[in-house]
């Protein structure tokens, strides 16, 4: 079964509340024949698309094949949320890597907030940004911890820009009881990320990238030579940006990159009750494992994730699914309608640190984003973008970070991290 079409229908973006309210693009031409190019990119996720600019301002001939729509991925339906720092924590990175690697990680972290914010400015991306993220801890115990982690960041990487926040002041802002603290990150923010995306591809496209959509990658073959069901693309390098739906493009990465299934839904519009749930235009994501993320619209819609699945299908009833997590968070809300719901796949490594790689000569890779993918996607499309004209000093930083392939092969690894999730759900069931 092709992941790519297992859950969707080809060509057509999935009925989120984000394609009904986001202006489309026109379709881009299929590839038609065979044709030439510096660079071929597979994928039209913000890792291709953002590769696909910055190729284009720097003057190659730069072709993105797509085999659905641009953003039609994770990339078009996730919560939204542009996040400071890396996937993991600095001091967990100091220990796994050290201090030098760990910190050269923050900085590049901070390029790629930096980064997004820049492209939505510099290009006019009409995405609905806005500043803040709140991150709520379901314990006592992670209230002190991300209080202390808050400090640790003011005194070793000077970022002072997280506001601890207690109990009360977590509520004052987040109407959800379930909370005992956490922090506010004023760096971070959320954006629309279809909007987002598209913008991405417009602003690619007016640099002189070619975009085909429609065109399915079947193989890349020695000599950089992409094939798709539309003919052939003769290039010089070629960048893999298909993140969860690399399938089998490329094994090496595939057994590194598991892709995982979360979902999304929307509220009907909350009126005055917007302001019980979030009192500030902020997102929120929190500390349990299988995250529950979630902001309000500017048509003052709640929109929220939560739900995790491993296997290719999406459930009949997402609505069901992600209603449970919702009524935790805000049992105040059994009365109001769900009024979109709709999943995605993304990818996640065991690290939850990007996997980039060489997978053979000429071949760039970059994937696995564990959530993290609105800012460090869009920074490895600019990364790939580099290293495919010969600059590979960002690349590096990130190739070098230990990728362990997950454990029992294709047939075995998404049951072994099913059971995984069950613990950790158990887990945060009990509050520990």
């Amino acid at each position: 079964m092709n992941l790519l079409f297992a859950n969707d229908r080809r060509g057509t973006y999935p009925p989120s509340w984000y394609a009904e309210t986001t202006p489309p693009l026109p379709p881009f031409a299929p590839l038609d024949g065979d044709r030439r190019a510096d660079i071929c990119i597979v994928g039209g996720g913000y890792t291709g698309l953002s590769a696909a600019l910055h190729l284009a301002e720097a003057g190659r001939d730069v072709v993105l094949v797509e085999a659905h729509r641009v953003g039609f991925g994770a990339s078009g339906r996730n919560g939204g949320q542009v996040g400071s720092g890396q996937r993991l924590h600095q001091d967990t990175l100091e220990r796994m890597l050290g201090d030098g690697p760990a910190t050269r990680l923050w900085h590049l972290a901070e390029d790629a907030r930096t980064l997004v914010s820049d492209l939505i400015a510099r290009h006019d991306i009409a995405c609905d940004l806005r500043p803040g993220i709140v991150y709520a801890e379901c314990t006592a115990r992670g209230t002190r911890e991300a209080h202390a982690y808050a400090e640790k960041l003011r005194s070793d990487y000077d970022y002072d820009l997280l506001e601890p926040l207690t109990r009360d002041a977590l509520q004052a802002i987040v109407g959800a009881p379930c909370y005992r603290g956490g922090v506010l990150d004023w760096g971070g923010s959320h954006l629309n990320p279809l909007a987002y995306a598209l913008g991405l591809a417009r602003a690619a496209e007016r640099a002189g990238a070619t975009i085909h959509e429609a065109t399915l990658v079947e193989r890349v073959d020695a000599g950089a030579v992409v094939v798709t069901d539309r003919g052939r693309i003769i290039a010089d390098r070629v960048i893999l940006a298909a993140n969860g739906y690399l399938g089998g493009l490329e094994r090496h990465v595939a057994a590194r990159v598991m892709p995982i299934n979360n979902y999304m839904v929307a509220t009907e519009p909350l009126g005055e009750r917007a302001a019980s749930v979030l009192a500030r235009d902020v997102a929120v994501a929190d500390s349990r494992f299988v995250v529950n993320y979630f902001r309000l619209s500017p048509d003052g819609r709640l929109l929220f994730g939560g739900g995790e699945s491993y296997g290719y299908r999406f459930p009949e009833d997402i609505r069901a699914l992600v209603r449970k997590p919702l009524l935790k968070v805000f049992p105040q809300l059994s009365d109001v309608a769900l009024t979109h719901a709709w999943g995605g796949t993304l990818a996640i490594t065991r690290s939850r640190l990007p996997c980039l790689a060489t997978p053979a000569p000429g071949i760039f890779s970059a994937s696995g984003f564990s959530g993290h993918g609105v800012a460090m996607a869009t920074l490895a499309g600019r990364v790939l973008a580099e290293a495919a004209q010969g600059d590979s000093t960002d690349f590096e930083t990130f190739a070098r970070i230990p990728s362990r392939p997950f454990p029992g092969g294709g047939a075995f690894r998404a049951p072994l991290l099913a059971l995984a999730m069950a613990w950790y759900a158990l887990r945060d069931t009990a509050g520990i």
